[in-house]
């Protein structure tokens, strides 16, 4: 074992996700040299346990539950056999594989910035920072940099439940790695990573119980919650709602989870053989020694940044689930490349959130971007709130499926949206159009009257606009 000095670079990256890529790609494309240091595997959550396996065992449960639901059209019947996870498993993390190869392992090598191995601490003082390396050997290695990055991302939050530490229990990331389906599944948390797992692993053939502090999808329009409850009802998925787990054990006779719950409905014995807590994510920064250069952290150790993504440290940034902001790798991505810019160009970027979409990927999906009606009224917004039902948008009619709405919100004043939500198929996309529509600052007339092809789903907002001054029950399914 031997240490070693790393001479000094531009850059220096701890974590190796999305921001962490995006920050070393625009670096280096500036003529920067740039180390990034990764202590576990490369590539982040998004690619390894993140956004890739779950959104891919997600459209492999709901290509079974089509089949199972086929009978919505007529004359059409479907069989499915049992899943055979271990398949399904291995196929998952052999395109999880392709991907970090082509997109992370391979993009390294093209750039050419130096990846180290290893666990990377701040050393040295307030005005003159250094990393210190610890490599999987053992040996140290010094990184001197004129800016640093830090991008570790977030961990799934394990609550403080009397009992919970004697559990076998899983989370977001080892629910990946299941080689057979539950029996059942007991779920903790109303979020999007909760709501996305138990429906994937009731439409493969688990029993799923959720368990809700507050509601579903507490965060966004009440209308999701609605909606989301009645579509998991006919799958089956049990939902207990304004719920606490007060206690949990495992059952000696039968292995099972035994978790005591206090709800409305008094207290109960929910009985499963699976327990799955997703109840959020914290950031990443234990073991990191941000103190002893001055970098702030917050309550829950998130790295405190500025509309720049400077922290409290000049030379230091950071970026991603990290920092506590919104949680996509869109985000994160964002982050990375604002970082370089500023650190490097002094372009004075900054973010905003105003216009940042969001999708759950749920069947159907939650697409949302801007303020919610509760937002904008607590904005000072007077706002106008028009709910259009999917029976009234032919696409959905034609599916068959019109479980869902899409919502607008807009200042009552001048007719400006300020706000769009959708549960439907293909929300998310209905989000992107919305991006732009917000961002353009289009009126509720300025979108009634654009072209909208006919039988797609994002005619969905042309007639949710159109119907804060017409009756749209009262239109042809063709009328413009």
């Amino acid at each position: 074992m031997s240490d070693a000095v790393t001479s000094e670079v531009d850059l220096a990256i701890i974590g190796s996700g999305g921001g962490a890529f995006a920050a070393a790609i625009r670096a280096t494309t500036l003529g920067k040299r740039v180390v990034m240091i990764e202590r576990a595997t490369v590539g982040g959550t998004c690619v390894n346990t993140g956004c890739v396996p779950s959104k891919a065992l997600l459209a492999a449960a709901a290509a079974r539950h089509t089949a199972l639901d086929a009978t919505r059209f007529p004359g059409i019947t479907a069989t499915v056999g049992p899943v055979d996870m271990p398949a399904l498993a291995t196929g998952t993390a052999e395109l999880v594989e392709t991907m970090r190869a082509e997109k992370y392992l391979d993009l390294i090598r093209e750039y050419g910035w130096d990846l180290i191995r290893g666990e990377a601490v701040f050393a040295g003082t307030v005005e003159d920072p250094v990393l210190v390396v610890t490599g999987p050997d053992g040996a140290r290695s010094w990184v001197r940099a004129a800016h640093y990055l830090v991008a570790t991302g977030s961990a799934p939050v394990v609550p403080e439940i009397p009992g919970l530490g004697e559990v076998a229990y899983l989370t977001s990331t080892t629910a990946m790695e299941l080689a057979e389906v539950p029996e059942s599944l007991l779920i903790l948390g109303g979020g999007y990573v909760a709501l996305e797992q138990a429906q994937l692993f009731a439409r493969l053939g688990a029993r799923v119980t959720l368990v809700v502090r507050s509601r579903l999808a507490s965060h966004e329009e009440p209308e999701v919650s609605r909606t989301l409850r009645g579509v998991f009802a006919d799958e089956g998925i049990r939902v207990l709602r304004r719920t606490t787990v007060t206690a949990v054990e495992t059952d000696p006779a039968t292995g099972e989870v035994l978790a005591t719950v206090t709800g409305p409905g008094g207290r109960e014995t929910v009985r499963a053989s699976h327990l799955l807590v997703a109840v959020g994510r914290r950031p990443v920064t234990a073991g990191l020694q941000l103190e002893s250069v001055g970098v702030a952290t917050g309550a829950d150790g998130e790295i405190l940044i500025d509309a720049r993504t400077r922290t409290s440290h000049r030379r230091v940034w950071a970026a991603g689930d990290v920092t506590g902001h919104p949680q996509f790798v869109y985000v994160a991505s964002a982050h990375g490349v604002t970082a370089v810019e500023n650190a490097f160009n002094d372009a004075g970027q900054e973010l905003d959130y105003t216009h940042l979409p969001r999708v759950t990927f749920t069947t159907p999906a939650v697409g949302a971007v801007g303020m919610t009606d509760q937002q904008a009224r607590a904005a000072g917004i007077r706002c106008e709130c028009r709910v259009l039902p999917l029976e009234h948008v032919p696409r959905a009619r034609v599916n068959r499926d019109t479980r869902g709405f899409v919502k607008i919100v807009a200042d009552a004043n001048t007719g400006r949206i300020v706000g769009i939500t959708a549960v439907a198929k293909e929300a998310g996309e209905l989000a992107a159009a919305g991006v732009y529509l917000l961002a353009a600052g289009m009126t509720v007339d300025q979108v009634a009257t654009l072209w909208c092809p006919y039988l797609t789903m994002t005619e969905g907002l042309k007639i949710a606009a159109q119907s804060f001054r017409t009756d749209v029950s009262k239109l042809s399914c063709c009328a413009a």
